[in-house]
């Protein structure tokens, strides 16, 4: 399973209705946890996003996106956490994180590794990739795509049956790219097993201007998450403070072709209702949704499950 949920969706500063940028991605049972900002570790219970991760990843370091992290690690090392913890950033991740820590614990009960990142590098993990995208948002700030691994193709149990290959380890076999004899027969993938088929594309653009970058990176996305500080009548605020608006978040979308654009990042503004950023996104883009704190959405395979 891979899904997301949206821990803090406001923008700059928290409202009664919406605490500051986090979002908790889920995937085969490991969670990745994208910026950090105050208040997460208390919108990680609210919203049953457990504490068992190994990682964080900050876009930027405006307040609103990293200050939760004291408190977050805080309550980890008040659980008795032992399990060490990494923190990934941009440029300048190691003087800010390291001084962040060092801020909320007297007596730190695991270690804590921080790593600096660069547009352009990609960590390997096993059954995917993440990828670090450049975004404009004044110097170094990062977006993160999520690409997984293609997948093996479909076997085919009813002709593997008609071909008399017996039921269990031997189909694992075949699926996973052998070829077995039977009675002197060779049956091999290509007799039971379909085309490999592509995993999903999860794309987390940060803080940002529209930029080619993000839309380089997420063609093709079964879901894009993308600023959307501001609508229409905010425009040029938006260019001012190198941030996006709904429109512009969607035509990124539209450009990229991706299936699904998710709104964050919304000025206090909007937090009561967004439904203008919502209209006015889905004139240009129509499978657009606004987040709200606590929205969980699920990313399935594409017309496959």
């Amino acid at each position: 399973m891979l899904s997301l949920t949206f821990l803090g969706t406001s923008a700059a500063r928290p409202t009664v209705e919406r605490s500051v940028s986090s979002v908790a991605v889920s995937r085969e049972g490991e969670t990745l946890l994208f910026d950090c900002g105050e208040g997460t570790q208390r919108q990680m219970m609210r919203y049953g996003v457990g504490f068992a991760l190994s990682e964080i990843f900050f876009t930027h370091f405006h307040a609103d996106h990293y200050l939760g992290v004291v408190g977050l690690i805080r309550t980890l090392a008040l659980q008795g956490r032992t399990e060490s913890m990494c923190l990934y950033g941009p440029t300048g991740a190691k003087q800010i994180l390291r001084a962040a820590v060092d801020l909320g614990l007297e007596r730190p009960t695991f270690p804590i590794e921080i790593e600096e990142l660069t547009a352009g590098e990609r960590l390997r993990r096993p059954g995917y990739d993440l990828e670090v995208i450049g975004v404009e948002h004044g110097r170094d700030a990062l977006g993160y795509a999520l690409r997984e691994h293609e997948r093996l193709g479909k076997f085919d149990p009813d002709k593997a049956r008609r071909l008399g290959v017996p039921e269990g380890p031997t189909w694992g076999r075949i699926h996973r790219g052998e070829s077995v004899e039977l009675d002197g027969r060779v049956v091999g993938p290509s007799d039971l097993v379909g085309p490999a088929r592509p995993g999903r594309l999860v794309v987390l653009s940060g803080d940002t201007r529209p930029c080619e970058r993000v839309v380089e990176a997420s063609h093709g996305a079964d879901l894009l998450v993308h600023d959307a500080t501001f609508g229409e009548d905010e425009r040029q605020r938006a260019r001012d403070t190198a941030h996006s608006t709904a429109v512009e978040a969607a035509q990124v979308a539209l450009a990229a072709r991706v299936k699904r654009l998710v709104l964050t990042h919304l000025s206090a503004r909007y937090s009561v209702s967004a439904q203008q950023l919502l209209d006015e996104a889905r004139s240009v883009f129509a499978e657009t949704v606004v987040a709200k704190d606590g929205l969980a959405l699920e990313v399935p395979y594409s017309g496959e499950e």
